[in-house]
């Protein structure tokens, strides 16, 4: 029996919240955010008197610390900002808490991501004994999960992987982010990176590009992109000759996308307007749509998995293992729709196999560090099932 304190009530932090609800391991539960009548909306929405509230700035280590040492918490489910990470580890650390993450901490100023900030911290977390989980979203997240799966079930040896992520759904909006507008743009909007034969290598932003076919929904143009769990895949998994990621998008979205670009909305250096400094981008996030706010009019399905080449027993296989989650049934069962409710449901279930023992050890670790069976054995029942597919054409 737990503590749990959630930090964010976006949409990822709605299903979180949902779903540690309904997860008697979690004896108490407090959501935090900086504004708090998102968390009470949210908590009013569960009810049951099952959720606290509280406010607290995730940019400033003394208010969280504060938070932390009134409520106890064993363990941090931190689904604010990736710019947040780093400041909601260091609260850990000074109060004794456990801490687990759905993405890798990036900077401010620079569109970047890499794992080392955070890697960094994992003697600190080892001399407290105290674990830190890192990446436990879908993709990163249930993405390495299935290939620890396919590692240890499947194969002798993983050579190809190639990740996987079409969202087919349509939320009638001419222009929406799925999840954090701001987030979303810098990431899409960076140059491409994939690994082959010991090394990286870098593409021009959305550069290659191939038609793949998804299941339950068809060919999707599928765009090569840089994705974190592709570093902590490719140290992890040494074996692999080549590791990449592909992410479809519709043209309209790239058309919309490119203009904002060329006018120079993209940018996250400050800019002067009428005697104030803004960030272009901060500033598109506050007129687009909130992608918690898309649920209820989205309609048809996100599919993501990972398509592997590798050797069992002397002789070359291909694996296939996916999910795919329909929009509108994310949006019965916790008011948002499909993106978020594949990342929020893993980090619940992250939490819960921490707090039951099965994942744990001190330190800083990646999910595909645990045993993925316990994990994949109830995500089907958390509302993530899961396929898998031998030997087919991979189409990568």
């Amino acid at each position: 029996m737990s503590k749990v304190l959630i930090i964010g009530a976006g949409g990822v932090g709605t299903v979180v919240a949902h779903k540690v609800a309904k997860n008697p391991v979690f004896t108490e539960i407090m959501l935090a955010s900086r504004t708090k009548s998102k968390c009470d909306q949210i908590a009013a929405a569960i009810g049951g008197n099952r959720i606290q509230t509280a406010q607290v700035d995730a940019d400033k280590v003394e208010e969280l610390v504060a938070l932390m040492r009134s409520f106890q918490p064993e363990i941090v489910i931190n689904v604010a900002l990736p710019y947040q990470d780093l400041t909601i580890m260091d609260a850990c650390l000074e109060c004794g808490v456990n801490y687990l993450d759905t993405a890798n901490y990036e900077p401010k100023d620079v569109a970047h991501f890499e794992y080392s900030w955070q890697w960094a911290y994992h003697d600190r977390f080892k001399e407290k004994g105290l674990t830190a989980i890192l990446g436990c979203g879908f993709d990163p997240g249930v993405s390495a999960i299935f290939t620890a799966y396919a590692a240890k079930h499947h194969f002798d040896e993983i050579q190809y992987l190639d990740i996987v992520d079409c969202n087919a759904g349509n939320h009638g909006k001419a222009f929406a982010t799925n999840f954090n507008p701001e987030i979303n743009i810098r990431e899409i909007t960076q140059n491409g990176r994939y690994f082959e034969n010991g090394a990286w290598h870098k593409t021009g932003p959305l550069e290659i590009h191939k038609t793949l076919n998804y299941p339950n929904i068809g060919p999707r143009e599928s765009y090569l992109l840089y994705h974190e769990e592709l570093e902590s895949l490719v140290k992890n998994y040494p074996t692999l000759k080549r590791a990449r990621f592909w992410m479809t998008f519709g043209q309209e979205y790239l058309t919309h996308l490119r203009v904002i670009q060329d006018i120079g909305m993209a940018r996250i250096d400050e800019v002067e307007y009428n005697g104030m400094k803004i960030v272009p981008l901060q500033f598109l996030k506050a007129v687009l749509p909130d992608p918690k706010s898309l649920g209820s009019n989205y309609h048809g399905e996100t599919s993501i998995g990972c398509r592997i080449r590798g050797i069992k027993d002397g002789k070359e296989h291909t694996y296939y293992i996916y999910n795919n989650c329909d929009h509108e049934k994310a949006y019965q069962e916790t008011g948002t729709q499909a993106v978020s409710y594949t990342t929020g449901v893993p980090a619940a279930l992250g939490a819960a196999m921490f707090v039951r023992g099965l994942w744990k050890g001190a330190g800083v670790y990646n999910v595909e560090q645990f045993d993925p069976d316990p994990f994949l054995a109830e995500l089907g029942e958390q509302g993530l099932p899961w396929v898998e597919k031998f030997d087919i054409d991979l189409e990568v």
